[in-house]
């Protein structure tokens, strides 16, 4: 079976999903941040739109009046006027800002902040006369165009109840004075318009859901796609190398946490680690929990000082734990002896009181078989090579 033929009904994968981002495809409605941008503004004239009105009123009255300078001289009419137009600017310009920054983060609620040049870059697609046919003639254009049609009757509906409702301020208007019927004309203006914005929003709380459903739609993956995309994965170094420093990563994590219920914690004392459990009442061998070199060897000591673990320093021991023993398995039969001693030592300190002191401290000594340099070559074969 053809690619194209497979059906499309697998969830998208995260690395499809990252690359999609990176290629500016997320999920947009362009309906959110219309619906903010006017129900914004339109607040905010409500709450300073008769401070605004008497303002630009005044702004703009002063830009007629006229000193015997201006009338002597024409030439400086220009900049009278500019005067006029940066002083009405300076007034309008938190509106500008608020609607800026409302743009910004509306747009940003749905897919997030993306920047990317692939998404203005050209492409085939985007001439393809056959993908451009689509475009107008496929469900995607049908399903805007219903938008569109609601959206307007939606709001005409919203503006024909708000001109009923203010039919007799209407009327009214006509036989006030100049200012109260431009007061009483600003506010219908702004309450009809608040309105429209708040029929918006439910136009955005619709599309929002619906442009996520298609963009997660859009990006569904047949068996064969998920299968070919893990191939790939799986053969990048460099995914193969992040997953072994997870791996890593976790089990050092977890092995640290195993720190804190150790008996005992063998050193070098600088450059090993090893810490061991061990259960007296039980007939098995101790168990090495724990086991670092250098700077993980650093953050054990310093978890078993942290959790009062008892630090013992035996650097000839650490080394054979350490290079034959790995972590959460027995200690070999050949360090049964030195191991035993040392936690002979430890149990006493635990025990010790004024009437029963502890045992003096242990000089530990390893079998020649287990005898280890740093670099974790056994020290008998070197001699034997030596010879």
């Amino acid at each position: 079976m053809s690619e194209s033929a497979q059906e499309k009904t697998e969830e998208p994968t995260a690395h499809k999903l990252n690359k999609a981002r990176k290629d500016g495809e997320v999920p947009r409605s362009i309906e959110l941040p219309a619906a903010v941008i006017v129900i914004g503004v339109f607040l905010l004239l409500t709450l300073t739109g008769g401070w605004l009105a008497s303002r630009l009123s005044k702004v703009f009255a002063q830009g007629f009046v006229f000193d015997r300078q201006l009338i002597e001289k024409p030439l400086l009419l220009p900049a009278h006027f500019g005067e006029q137009l940066l002083a009405a600017f300076v007034l309008l310009l938190p509106i500008i800002a608020f609607t800026l920054a409302a743009a910004i983060a509306a747009s940003v609620m749905t897919g997030g902040y993306v920047f990317s040049f692939k998404a203005v870059m050209p492409k085939g697609s985007k001439i393809d006369p056959v993908a451009g046919f689509k475009r107008i003639f496929g469900s995607h254009a049908a399903i805007e165009l219903l938008k569109a049609i609601l959206k307007f009757l939606l709001v005409t509906a919203v503006l024909w109840w708000s001109l009923l409702s203010h039919a007799d301020t209407l009327v009214q208007i006509g036989r006030m004075d100049l200012e109260p019927a431009l007061a009483a004309a600003g506010s219908m203006i702004v309450e009809s318009g608040l309105w429209v914005a708040l029929s918006l929003a439910v136009i955005a709380m619709i599309d929002v859901p619906y442009q996520k459903y298609a963009f997660t739609k859009r990006m569904r993956m047949s068996m064969q796609e998920i299968k070919d995309e893990f191939k790939q994965m799986e053969g990048s170094p460099e995914v193969k190398a992040q997953i072994r420093r997870r791996q890593r990563e976790m089990a050092n994590a977890r092995m640290m946490e195993r720190v804190k219920d150790a008996d005992v914690v063998i050193t070098n004392p600088e450059h090993f680690a090893v810490a061991l459990e061990y259960d007296p009442t039980g007939d098995g061998a101790p168990i090495m929990v724990a086991k670092g070199s250098d700077h993980m060897a650093a953050l054990i000591r310093a978890e078993a000082t942290a959790h009062g673990v008892h630090i013992f320093e035996a650097p000839p021991l650490a080394r054979a734990i350490y290079f034959t023993t790995d972590v959460e398995k027995p200690i070999p039969e050949d360090l049964y002896h030195a191991v035993a001693q040392v936690i002979a030592y430890v149990f006493s300190l635990e025990a010790a009181s004024p009437m029963n002191p502890a045992r003096p401290k242990p000089t530990v000594k390893v079998p020649s078989n287990m005898e280890f340099n740093t670099e974790g070559q056994r020290s008998n074969t070197e001699k034997a090579a030596a010879v």
